[in-house]
């Protein structure tokens, strides 16, 4: 009965095309260190998992729905997070990999990487966003490394257009580039050098979805003055060269 309600509000909220969501927050109800959210373009949450709500400290995910994050969470976590949901809805852009702090078992605060993506209707427009973020379960050394890698990350989302060496990162991280390495390659599972690849493919990928620029102008956009290099590299990770994956996401 409380599904069945649930998803009532959600067909009402979001309409038919992607009520298919709300049974996804389901998958992961036995997954303790994994928070996945749905929310609407008001920011109210629409479905959650079991984890969500025990971290929020609430009875059961029902209960969050129709709230929002400035009821559910404390601050300054709260206007970190809506000002994030203000920011997909105005530019239809999401992120992945963000190391930031978040509500752990008991209330405690600790480290989670958060992926967030907006919901699109028919017509293309932002209509939510759905996300999840997951435990950082690190020895308490790296742990308290993890405010300026934090910074640090974020800096390489914000400036990968611009040429990035690993010495400058790992200084600006309070590491040695080793130390920088290693702490990349446990939270993402690749290199520091492969990481600044798939930063820059991400966007890549966005930019060629979502916009009419130039190959050309894209690879500049990504850091990339060699549009030929960045072709080759393109094609190694995703299969097919920039064009070839336009026209499918063209076609789609």
């Amino acid at each position: 009965m409380e599904l069945q309600k649930a998803a009532a509000i959600f067909r009402n909220r979001f309409g038919e095309s992607i009520d298919g969501l709300l049974p996804v927050a389901d998958l992961f109800d036995n997954i303790s260190d994994i928070l996945v959210f749905v929310k609407d373009s008001a920011f109210r949450y629409v479905a959650v998992n079991e984890t969500f709500a025990s971290r929020c400290g609430i009875p059961d995910k029902y209960s969050a729905i129709g709230k929002t994050v400035t009821e559910l969470f404390p601050a300054p976590l709260a206007e970190a997070f809506l000002e994030q949901d203000k920011e997909i809805l105005r530019t239809g852009v999401g992120f992945h990999d963000r190391l930031e702090l978040h509500l752990y078992p008991g209330g405690h605060r600790g480290w989670c990487l958060t992926y967030k993506e907006p919901i699109r209707g028919k017509d293309g427009s932002v209509i939510g966003l759905c996300g999840c973020s997951r435990d950082i379960n690190a020895p308490d050394d790296k742990a308290r490394s993890f405010d300026a890698l934090s910074k640090t990350i974020d800096y390489i989302h914000h400036h990968y257009d611009q040429p990035l060496r690993l010495p400058q990162l790992a200084e600006m991280s309070g590491l040695s580039v080793y130390q920088f390495d290693q702490r990349i390659r446990s939270l993402f599972h690749v290199t520091a050098g492969q990481y600044l690849v798939k930063v820059r493919i991400d966007s890549a990928c966005e930019q060629l979805a979502r916009t009419t620029e130039p190959v050309a102008q894209v690879a500049l956009a990504c850091g990339y003055s060699d549009q030929s290099a960045f072709s080759r590299q393109f094609k190694q990770a995703v299969g097919v060269s920039p064009l070839a994956y336009r026209k499918r996401m063209d076609a789609s």
